[in-house]
């Protein structure tokens, strides 16, 4: 897949990794609007290529009462406008075959949520909308299994395909990383590293999700080192206060640093 074959996406010369970023969730147009703005300003500086990332939907909820969404096309609208006013591509999660054809009129890259990945139907609605697709790997799947996700979508005839690890499950409440995977999954498609749902901590009793942010740079670093294409940060100006997967999420202030720590090091990577 060529990154230059998203529309609006720049700095693909650049040599960098790319990014997406964004909060779990849209929550109004001011905090996307807010977010955005700030990591355009980053990502213009240190020239990494950059799709905005919000899900319009929450599906998987622990419980009935989670934050799901402030209503489908409000929250499109809003992915549409962030992308409109800052010149950038967008990417939004699906859940539905139905959602495929909705969501295409308004976002670049159709992402495929983890724990539906193995569902042909809306792998392939998503794949002959034409848009990019982001599969992210089934937490219950090994990375040599993601082959045949990545084969359902270029049976369809869209070469425009990402895999995007987000950690293997390690009991019922963690997940960990295993990072011989990303070489494995490169033969296939080009590999992100979704390093924040990768310290998820799921299932806990309470029916919130938890998580370790204070891991975020160790496997970002880590991720960079191994040779990812891309990396996935879901962020937040207040974690604590975020309607979904906040206790997982960086905070935006910290954002800088850590990506400007890993242009550094994939520079040095490019040099070996």
């Amino acid at each position: 897949m060529q990154l230059n074959k998203i529309p609006k996406i720049k700095h693909t010369t650049s040599n960098n990794f790319f990014l997406l970023a964004g909060p779990c969730a849209i929550e109004s147009e001011e905090m996307a609007m807010q977010i955005a703005e700030k990591i355009v300003k980053i990502t213009d500086k240190l020239e990494i290529p950059y799709i905005f990332k919000g899900s319009f939907k929450k599906a998987n909820r622990s419980r009935i009462d989670s934050f799901t969404g402030i209503g489908d096309e409000k929250a499109l609208k809003i992915l549409r406008k962030v992308s409109e006013t800052f010149d950038i591509p967008t990417v939004t999660d699906i859940h539905e075959v139905s959602d495929a054809a909705m969501a295409a009129e308004y976002v670049d890259v159709l992402q495929i949520p983890a724990f539906l990945v193995r569902q042909t139907d809306l792998v392939v609605a998503a794949a002959n909308t034409g848009k990019v697709v982001n599969l992210k790997k089934g937490q219950f799947m090994s990375p040599e299994s993601m082959k045949h996700a990545v084969t359902k979508v270029t049976d369809c005839n869209n070469e425009q395909v990402l895999i995007t690890d987000r950690g293997t499950m390690f009991g019922y409440q963690d997940m960990i990383v295993d990072f011989r995977g990303i070489p494995t999954m490169k033969q296939y498609a080009p590999v992100v590293l979704d390093v924040t749902h990768s310290l998820q901590q799921p299932n806990q009793s309470a029916g919130v999700t938890g998580g370790r942010p204070e891991m975020i740079s160790t496997i970002a670093r880590a991720g960079i080192a191994t040779g990812v294409d891309g990396i996935f940060i879901e962020t937040h100006f207040d974690p604590a206060n975020a309607k979904s997967d906040g206790a997982n999420m960086l905070n935006l202030n910290l954002l800088e640093k850590l990506l400007t720590d890993l242009v550094a090091i994939r520079k040095t990577i490019n040099q070996l």
